[in-house]
């Protein structure tokens, strides 16, 4: 029997923001934010956050390519996050928030450069996407406390202002992508 389970690993911004929109797609099994990129073995997120490490929050995805494409998770995270702007998204500002595809094969790594050039071309008005596309070396999960973190903190002002109107963007352009339905 041949696996299916596939992995894409993507930098938009805060790891909370990316994991929650990942979290309610169908065929994706697992979500773990984390750090990637980075020159420092084993960082930890106060040495993420002070931006020197070169690692970038990064959500690490599993997924059925019989259930989601690759491509589709590619379309999620440019429609979820700004991918015109160079280290940063919204107020989070520093390389640990680039938007980057971290790819784990040569297919990935067209996938990635494929798409971005089709926004660019298509956008001839507007900003052209930043986004870094790079080998995936390491992954290294985040502290337990990043967890679900939006799920766990709901009431909390950051998951209120930045991550609420984010879900609700991905429910209303991507619907048919969703496992359940958030209220």
């Amino acid at each position: 029997m041949k696996l299916t389970k596939q992995i894409a690993v993507f930098g938009g911004g805060c790891f909370w923001c990316t994991e929650a929109v990942f979290k309610m797609l169908k065929g994706v099994s697992v979500v773990l934010p984390g750090y990637s990129g980075g020159k420092i073995e084993n960082p930890t997120y106060a040495q993420v956050s002070n931006g020197t490490t070169g690692h970038a929050e990064v959500v690490y995805i599993e997924f059925d390519p019989r259930e989601v494409s690759y491509k589709t998770l590619l379309a999620v995270f440019f429609g979820s996050h700004d991918p015109t702007t160079r280290n940063r998204q919204g107020n989070d500002i520093g390389t640990q928030y680039r938007s980057v595809v971290f790819y784990t094969g040569e297919e990935q790594k067209k996938d990635a450069e494929a798409f971005i050039k089709e926004i660019n071309d298509s956008n001839d008005m507007g900003d052209k996407v930043v986004t870094d596309v790079e080998p995936l070396d390491k992954f290294y999960e985040a502290e337990n406390y990043h967890k679900d973190y939006f799920a766990k903190n709901l009431g909390n002002p950051y998951c209120e202002i930045v991550i609420n109107p984010k879900l609700d963007k991905v429910k209303a352009e991507f619907a048919e992508l969703l496992a359940y339905s958030r209220e």
